[in-house]
């Protein structure tokens, strides 16, 4: 019998720390889901108007290079984001073919009301660890992303 049949499969599977960070991941991004939910956001949104804020003015089709989204996907979230007063489309002053996006001060007020939310809702998320062990996990999710991150530079 392999570890894939009979008893002890599951417990194999739940073994495995890319099931268990999974897992987690996974209950965290549902806990900052709800929490930004109080500002009207869902994650998504909260992710194009948080890139938008870093690098605006910017043109659409640098925010779909940058976050990896669909450009239709994009669109329609910056749609969201205008209809909100969160975010602006206006000519690009650069190439005026282009859109150039830019965060508004209500989309700035948000974003910081958003952050301490994300920033609760995670402290609820590793509340069952100590404030050593907290900086200590973060710690090494961070060496294995960079060793991941470092894997795909050229």
């Amino acid at each position: 019998m392999t570890r894939t049949e009979g008893p002890g499969a599951l417990a194999h599977l739940r073994s495995l720390p890319s099931w268990l960070v999974g897992r987690v991941a996974a209950h965290g991004r549902s806990l900052v889901a709800e929490a930004i939910a109080e500002e009207g956001l869902r994650p998504p949104q909260h992710t194009v108007l948080a890139a938008v804020a870093e690098h605006g003015p910017v043109a659409q089709a640098d925010l779909v290079r940058r976050l990896g989204l669909d450009a239709k996907d994009v669109v329609l979230l910056l749609n969201d984001l205008e209809d909100a007063g969160l975010a602006v489309r206006r000519p690009d002053p650069r190439d005026r073919r282009k859109n150039a996006v830019t965060v508004t001060q209500s989309g700035t007020q948000t974003l910081e009301r958003c952050a301490e939310l994300a920033e609760r809702a995670n402290a609820e998320l590793l509340s069952p660890l100590s404030a050593a062990e907290g900086r200590q996990l973060m710690d090494l999710l961070d060496r294995v992303h960079e060793a991941r991150a470092g894997d795909r530079r050229p």
